[in-house]
């Protein structure tokens, strides 16, 4: 932002203001990979790693910034990834290629990757990555260079990958169907462009060794976490795609029956673009509820892979595009311009929860508050509105079945705290009376147990030092009576004595 936005939102959005300033005072980024203490992990002394890392800035302006802060040699690693998937979406997206050009090539794509001198100078030239496929040489030099282990997990998941974008592309070119049918059909399309990117990287952390070896087999989570992002996406970029003549709502949720009958009795919706035509505002809302709720049910399947993270960069990487998933979805949710124009979350928005999505607990409260905001737009007419209830309390619960909210943690020490003013707090507190209870009768019995005698001894001395107190008690108190006693006497016969 120049000096003039920032002057701008200043006077107009202060508060925006203050925690953009915050992210820059404060907000350091983890590494610096053109450092020369860096060269070795992150190849920036390379030529054609050094373009490898200008093309991925030129591509995803989003996901640059996070992959750059990965430790050692996995941003290098998921940089190529990322190009690699990028180049095989351009060549699956343009639509100037016939299917008879795209099929072999899509089909083939894992092997001519990593082919030296190939390229591809045949995408369109509105295609805004087709640079990419031109240089392609330096992408494939970079990674015929990885690690064996990590060359072998790319390769995978590209052939993956490319078979489902394949098919979809078949389909599409010969029998002219522009709709996703059902909702398998759309979780299934999903998993290919997104889920199997949350497999692919999910091998890598265990790959090297920064997560644990059995992190890898977590596939349903992973695809839950890839899937949850593509959707939301999908749902953001609707007009978009639309305007392109690209439809990826499964027609199983738009054109359902139930939104036309909410709204008077209207029929279903037969084509998408009846989604912005004026006049179909609500049932369109209705069509977009549907939607999120089908994002939200992958929610508490993305927090679960959260928990799982040990490594900060790692989960950093992971985290902060969930929540931002969750601040579209709520920026979307009963929003009808969604459907006439692109829209995104504001900057300040997008740095501040960068600067909050730094472990799991933060995390999972932010799912709730974005739940909670969704859950409040929501009207009783909606056809969707006890599904969305449904989803939005299960990440209601989630959040307090693994951090309840009455459990705070000390600003300095860091330990828990718990809020004095819930009936919980009661119910921890006579849960811990009982612990340390029954601590100390299992000590006592330990002590029994190894000198049954002692304990009897010990009782026996403390009764006979218990009677020797009382008796010098009893005497001491006798004496000072006495002389208490005789000192009256004393002055009695002084006074009366002399009168």
């Amino acid at each position: 932002m120049g000096a003039a936005s920032m002057l701008t939102l200043l006077l107009t959005h202060p508060l925006e203001f203050r925690t953009l300033l915050q992210y820059k005072v404060w907000h350091e980024p983890k590494r610096d990979i053109t450092n020369p203490t860096e060269h070795p992990s992150s190849g920036w002394d390379r030529p054609s790693m050094r373009r490898c890392w200008e093309f991925l800035d030129q591509t995803s302006r989003s996901f640059s910034g996070v992959i750059k802060e990965l430790e050692g040699e996995l941003a290098r690693v998921v940089c190529l990834f990322y190009l690699v998937l990028r180049g095989l979406d351009t060549i699956e997206d343009d639509m100037t290629l016939s299917d008879e050009k795209k099929q072999p090539i899509l089909r083939q794509f894992h092997k001519l990757a990593v082919t030296p001198g190939w390229t591809f100078t045949e995408c369109g030239p509105k295609e805004k990555d087709r640079q990419l496929l031109v240089e392609w040489t330096v992408v494939s030099e970079e990674l015929n260079r990885l690690d064996s282990w990590y060359l072998d997990i790319i390769i995978d998941i590209t052939e993956k990958m490319q078979t489902g974008m394949a098919d979809y592309a078949h389909k599409a070119a010969t029998t002219n169907e522009l709709y996703v049918q059902t909702i398998d059909e759309y979780n299934l399309y999903c998993h290919y462009v997104a889920g199997l990117v949350g497999e692919g990287l999910t091998r890598f952390w265990s790959a090297s060794g920064k997560e644990a070896d059995w992190l890898g087999a977590q596939l349903e989570l992973s695809n839950a976490m890839g899937t949850m992002l593509q959707k939301t996406n999908i749902i953001r970029d609707f007009r978009e795609d639309a305007d392109e003549r690209r439809f990826f709502w499964p027609r199983e949720i738009w054109g359902r029956e139930a939104y036309g009958k909410a709204v008077g009795g209207r029929p279903a919706f037969t084509d998408m673009t009846q989604l912005y035509a004026p006049g179909n505002e609500k049932q369109a809302l209705w069509v977009q509820s549907g939607m999120v709720v089908d994002v939200l049910g992958h929610a508490c399947d993305s927090l679960d892979y959260l928990r799982l993270l040990t490594k900060q960069s790692v989960f950093s990487f992971c985290a902060i595009p969930q929540t931002m998933a969750m601040a579209t979805l709520t920026l979307c949710f009963m929003n009808y311009d969604m459907f006439q124009r692109h829209i995104k979350i504001r900057k300040a928005e997008a740095a501040s929860l960068i600067m909050r999505s730094t472990n799991p607990r933060d995390v999972a409260y932010i799912f709730r508050d974005y739940a909670r905001i969704i859950h409040a737009r929501a009207v009783p007419e909606d056809p969707n509105f006890l599904r969305l209830s449904v989803a939005c309390g299960k990440i209601e619960q989630w959040c307090e079945r693994h951090y309840p909210s009455f459990v705070r943690l000390a600003a300095v020490s860091g330990g828990p705290q718990f809020d004095a003013a819930d009936t919980r707090t009661k119910v921890v507190e006579a849960a811990q009376a009982r612990d340390r209870e029954l601590a100390r009768e299992k000590r006592i019995q330990a002590i029994r147990d190894k000198q049954p005698g002692a304990l009897a001894a010990a009782d026996a001395k403390a009764g006979e030092t218990s009677t020797g107190e009382i008796i010098f008690y009893v005497g001491t108190a006798f004496l000072i009576v006495l002389a208490v006693g005789l000192g009256a006497t004393w002055l009695l016969l002084q006074y009366f004595g002399d009168a």
